[in-house]
């Protein structure tokens, strides 16, 4: 006969076995659930993207009609403009929402650049090793020793100004830091048991680090890095807007909308109260970043945490 303790023994041993396993992403996507701060923060995020979406469809303006009547109008329900409008009459809350749109685009379309680019120079270059690998890491050096400026006026001078500029200029330069932690990750990586395995069945080099080593650095960091990229590019969009890389009127973004309000803020301080941080669950562009800062901590802390597990 069994006796109690070897009965409470199969029980607990049978229950874990009608346990199904939870991958990678389910079980970060369990604790990232439980982190009431992250969760809050993907909430301001959603309610920011819904905005910027959503606002255009919903207001009586266009983003370049203009109201000579209306011209730098204080905020009011009855016109319809509740956020007012600026110098030249055009509705500011549809310009806020079309300028998130650019900034949120911009931010994550750069970011989104910068993970392929950066994992596959880096795991190229990690998995080849020797010269291939000392040639392929001098270039990302010199690279990276000339200013973001420096592509900025490049790419403006022979191209001119165009929002399609924007991804690129900041692509270059945030793919180049990439492609180096790729790069020392990929070197550990190779030692492992399942690239030998591949490499006695035969599978050629590009095979390898097509199927095997990129997946799994993106499938572990790449996400991460994404939104956190996104994060990072989403700084940097308001600050090419005054360097000449950026929107061209009547579009706007959310950078050059601050430019314009800190102009003019002791006349019309509602120009930059409003693409700054406006009331409710809407703040466009501190709360953005705010947001981002708040998810990317917990994200990267609970990847890792399954990362050690699995």
């Amino acid at each position: 006969m069994l006796t109690k303790k070897n009965s409470e023994a199969l029980e607990n041993f049978s229950e874990q076995l009608e346990v199904e396993g939870r991958s990678l992403w389910q079980d970060a996507r369990r604790r990232f659930m439980h982190n009431r701060a992250a969760v809050t923060s993907l909430f301001v995020l959603a309610l920011i993207t819904l905005f910027v979406i959503c606002a255009p469809w919903l207001s009586q303006f266009a983003y370049d009609d203009t109201d000579w009547a209306m011209m730098s109008a204080a905020p009011n329900l009855e016109s319809g403009h509740y956020f007012g409008t600026d110098s030249s009459g055009r509705d500011l809350l549809v310009r806020v929402a079309i300028g998130g749109r650019i900034s949120l685009m911009v931010g994550v379309a750069a970011a989104l650049v910068a993970v392929v680019l950066g994992t596959l120079y880096g795991s190229l270059s990690g998995y080849l090793g020797g010269k291939t690998d000392s040639v392929m890491m001098r270039l990302l050096e010199i690279l990276n020793s000339f200013p973001f400026m420096f592509f900025v006026i490049l790419l403006v001078t022979f191209f001119g100004q165009n929002i399609l500029l924007i991804f690129v200029a900041i692509g270059m330069v945030s793919w180049l830091d990439m492609a180096r932690i790729v790069r020392g990750q990929t070197l550990s990586l190779k030692r492992k048991e399942f690239i030998e395995a591949a490499l006695v069945c035969g599978v050629s080099t590009r095979n390898i680090v097509l199927r095997h080593i990129v997946p799994n650095r993106t499938g572990r960091g790449g996400g991460i890095r994404l939104a956190a990229g996104a994060e990072h590019e989403s700084c940097l969009n308001p600050s090419s807007a005054s360097w000449g890389l950026g929107t061209q009127e009547p579009l706007s973004s959310w950078g050059a909308l601050l430019s314009d309000g800190a102009n003019s803020m002791e006349v019309s301080p509602w120009l930059l109260l409003f693409p700054a941080c406006f009331p409710g669950y809407h703040s466009v562009l501190f709360s953005t970043l705010s947001a981002m800062a708040c998810v990317m901590p917990s994200t990267r802390k609970i990847v890792k945490e399954c990362n050690h597990e699995h």
